[in-house]
């Protein structure tokens, strides 16, 4: 297997100082909307795409938080979500009733899983404040009635990895957001 990442690489959409850049102003952003709430901050991480941009989201917020992830499929091997959302690791919490929940998640396109999960939240786990934090989103792919409460990028719609975002488990530890070359996906 070669491990060359870069030559995979089409051309950078979003460089390490722009990711650090938008990250430093949406935790500012996510400061001053929650800061004067009374309910507890609880940020719900999306395995495992979301895992850098969440860690790094966590130290910019200087806000005191919960933390809790989730692990949700709709993708399996493919490049291509089949639509069907399947829970991989659930919560542990089990009323969120009390906490203002913000989902940090990689990439919003479609909209089906975030749509989906929101939806469970509120059936499953009581929510009543869920708001969205996404460090890519994919407005031209969108097929649900949901968005971005809190974004740091808009891109157009092509295959994307880096600072947390795979195809086939690859990739997630570039230090910035890429496109991948067609033919390594096609």
């Amino acid at each position: 297997m070669d491990h060359n990442y870069e030559k995979a690489v089409e051309r950078i959409l979003c460089s390490e100082e722009q990711i650090k850049k938008r990250v430093a102003e949406i935790a500012r952003e996510i400061e001053n909307y929650y800061g004067a709430s009374d309910k507890k901050l609880l940020l719900l991480g999306i395995l495992k795409g979301s895992v850098v941009f969440m860690a790094d989201l966590m130290k910019a917020v200087r806000l005191p938080m919960e933390v809790e992830f989730m692990r949700l499929s709709s993708y399996g091997k493919s490049a291509v979500s089949s639509g069907e959302i399947v829970i991989k690791a659930g919560l542990e919490k089990k009323d969120l009733a009390d906490y203002n929940v913000l989902i940090v998640e990689d990439i919003l396109d479609t909209g089906n899983t975030l749509f989906w999960l929101v939806d469970y939240l509120k059936r499953e786990h009581n929510a009543k404040d869920i708001k969205i934090c996404t460090l890519l989103d994919k407005p031209d792919r969108r097929e649900k009635p949901i968005s971005v409460d809190f974004g740091c990028f808009t891109i157009p719609d092509e295959f994307v990895i880096g600072y947390g975002l795979d195809f086939n488990e690859l990739y997630r530890d570039l230090p910035y957001v890429g496109i991948l070359k067609r033919e390594y996906y096609e």
